[in-house]
């Protein structure tokens, strides 16, 4: 099995930056790619961004490019850093991996902008 522990949520104003944080423990060699989604109440899970062990990324153009999916293979982290975030940014954010084993899901956590 695959464990995903998110940190770095928080609440932030309109146009600061936040780092969102993942790390994998298990059979982290099983991965194949890790990623971000996102669910804002009312509306449907989401993909951020993810990225493949070997670091191609991908990310819908509906983010604009202001995040920028990266990992450390060495720390089994995967980062999301966020910018120039809105209000509409606000959401649930939760990490997933996809493996060999199956698909892992985090717990979640929370990012809140105000204006």
């Amino acid at each position: 099995q695959v464990q995903l522990v998110e940190s770095g949520g928080g609440l932030v104003q309109a146009g600061a930056p936040l780092r969102l944080s993942c790390a994998a423990s298990g059979r982290t060699v099983s991965i194949v790619r890790t990623g971000w989604y996102r669910q804002a109440p009312g509306r449907r899970r989401e993909l951020v961004a993810h990225i493949t062990m070997d670091g191609s990324t991908t990310s819908p153009d509906s983010m604009e490019g202001r995040f920028t999916i990266a990992r450390d293979n060495a720390q089994n982290t995967v980062y999301l850093p966020m910018n120039s975030l809105k209000p509409e940014d606000t959401a649930v954010y939760y990490c997933h991996a996809l493996s060999s084993l199956g698909n892992f899901w985090g717990q979640g956590t929370q990012v809140t902008v105000s204006l």
